[in-house]
């Protein structure tokens, strides 16, 4: 009886977290079907939807443009060449990561605005009076958002160049130039096209983050489709008008996910005719080496340092004022959410992840695919999704309460903290899931064969065995989904119960109002406290590596 218990819990227990996780994906594709009543969707169709689609696809273009100029050079610089301040460089252009977009976005419009300082030097020195003077470049644009999107995203695509650069054997570029190409023509005709795989996810993953980013957007009054679901919930009222538009940019994302794949398949075929290793690495001296090395600190300084060194000014002129009560309060709200989330997302992660090892098959692989999907969905969608299924049950909950005489309790589900909660995890679970899954693949199955050859149960070799093997894998896990729940603004500005704040939706009251003094402080607390995480998990990966 107890075995049979055990083995239903260890069965039902994967299938279970797996529903709660995708039901609210599924109840959004669902909803998007149902008629609006309300008509706003009509409304928007006939007037303003066209206009936001194209500006989603033109901003997802140009983001990806810059962020690939700006990846590519330095990725191929890191990984083949030789040059001062290489080691440095190759962890320190990772640090934008750190950086929430809408933070750079507010830093550089107060430096490049009309009452900036830059714009303000510029007039003092020339002798102008007054804007119809002279052309300087509005920030406030499509143009400018895709700028700042790139700065702030360009190193999802150099870590994933840099790695694939890194293992290119250095052969097949010499046999290249042997044939006579160039070495530029060789990096285009040879290095380039055997990264593709790496490309096509880098570019992948900048576009979902780009489709789902609302804060940088919303500030540069760029509209696109996810203010659009913003504002048909918010200011509409229409669950079902914002679900319709969250399973359009959910096809978008299918789409864009789609060709990831069909370019990886095809990249396999490349890399069983590899030839074997030699390290390929230019010692660059001259004008080259200089070039090289102001190259990148420049794309360093303006991606990272100067934001931060701004934020810095800020909060250390302005620390009085911004020390309050409310950022002790918000800080504490954000800390212990975002490791509520961790944890929760790192045990669902070790049921999934042990359910497929003990029990590969179908379900297992399934309930790994299904738990992982909400990744791939911008932060305004997943708060949709989450937000149909629980007010259903709230609704339902309180008919059923008053049917039998009780008293009704209101939004129970969708207007507490647990909706927060469980928007975070369909969104981040995917992190802890990818990061345990890759553990575990390192550790051979056999030691799980001698185990039980042993006399130990499934259980004993999962806690004796797999989870000291993999302490390192669970660890980074915890961190990265602590770090992006952290800097989320969309879900928590959707999902936040009254009354409730996080470090990012009091930065972005700051920031909607242009107060950029009184935001420096938190932001940089999200900054740091995203930073010193990253640089751990960095460690960890040069240690494994």
């Amino acid at each position: 009886m107890k075995l049979n218990l055990t083995s239903n819990i260890y069965k039902l227990l994967p299938l279970a977290v797996t529903t709660l996780l995708f039901v609210p994906i599924l109840a959004l594709v669902i909803s998007a079907f149902s008629i609006d009543d309300s008509g706003s969707f009509t409304h928007l169709i006939d007037t303003v939807l066209m206009d936001y689609s194209i500006n989603t696809l033109l901003l997802i273009v140009a983001v990806i443009c810059f962020s690939f100029i700006f990846a590519m050079p330095v990725a191929w610089f890191i990984a083949c060449c030789d040059f001062p301040g290489r080691t440095i460089l190759q962890w320190a252009l990772m640090l934008p990561l750190a950086l929430p977009p809408y933070i750079v976005a507010i830093v550089y419009t107060d430096l490049l605005d009309y009452s900036g300082p830059v714009q303000q030097l510029l007039r003092s020195m020339m002798g102008w009076q007054q804007m119809s003077d002279y052309y300087f470049p509005d920030i406030r644009t499509l143009f400018g958002a895709a700028v700042i999107l790139s700065l702030a995203l360009y190193p999802y695509l150099y870590l994933l160049l840099r790695g694939a650069f890194l293992g290119q054997s250095g052969g097949l570029f010499q046999a290249a130039r042997s044939l006579g190409l160039s070495p530029v023509q060789a990096f285009f005709r040879v290095s380039l096209p055997l990264s593709r795989s790496a490309l096509a996810v880098g570019i992948s993953l900048i576009a979902m983050e780009t489709l789902g980013d609302f804060a940088t957007v919303n500030y540069f009054a760029v509209s696109t489709l996810t203010t659009a679901v913003y504002d048909t919930w918010l200011q509409l009222g229409s669950l079902t008008t914002a679900a319709k538009i969250s399973s359009l940019m959910l096809l978008i994302l299918v789409i864009l996910i789609s060709l990831e794949n069909y370019s990886r398949r095809k990249q396999k075929i490349y890399q069983r005719s590899g030839a074997t290793y030699t390290e390929l690495r230019f010692k660059l001296t001259g004008w080259k080496k200089w070039s090289v090395m102001g190259y990148a600190w420049l794309l360093l300084f303006c991606a990272f340092i100067l934001p931060l060194a701004i934020l810095c000014y800020y909060a250390w002129h302005y620390f009085a004022e911004s020390l309050t009560d409310e950022l002790w309060r918000y800080t504490q709200n954000s800390f212990y959410l975002a490791m509520i989330v961790a944890t929760i997302a790192l045990i669902i992660a070790l049921v999934v992840n042990f359910y497929q090892r003990l029990s590969p098959g179908f379900a297992a692989k399934s309930c790994i695919r299904l738990s992982s999907l909400g990744y791939a969905v911008p932060g305004t969608v997943v708060a949709i999704a989450v937000l149909i299924p629980f007010t259903k049950v709230d609704l339902w909950l309180n008919e059923l309460l008053v049917n039998y005489g009780f008293s009704q309790i209101g939004l129970f589900f969708s207007g507490s903290l647990f909706i927060l909660v469980v928007g975070y995890l369909v969104r981040f679970s995917a992190i802890a899931v990818g990061s345990i899954d890759s553990s575990l693949a390192q550790v051979s199955p056999s030691l799980d064969q001698a185990s039980r050859s042993l006399g130990q149960s499934a259980a004993q070799t999962i806690r004796r065995i797999n989870l000291p093997l993999i302490r390192k894998g669970m660890l980074t896990a915890f961190i990265l989904v602590l770090i992006e729940a952290m800097k989320e603004l969309p879900t928590a500005l959707l999902l936040r119960p009254f009354n409730f704040e996080t470090l990012a939706t009091y930065v972005y009251q700051f920031v909607s109002d242009e107060m950029i003094e009184y935001a420096a402080l938190p932001a940089l607390l999200i900054v740091l406290m995203g930073l010193l995480p990253f640089i751990i998990v960095n460690r960890l990966l040069e240690k494994s590596s």
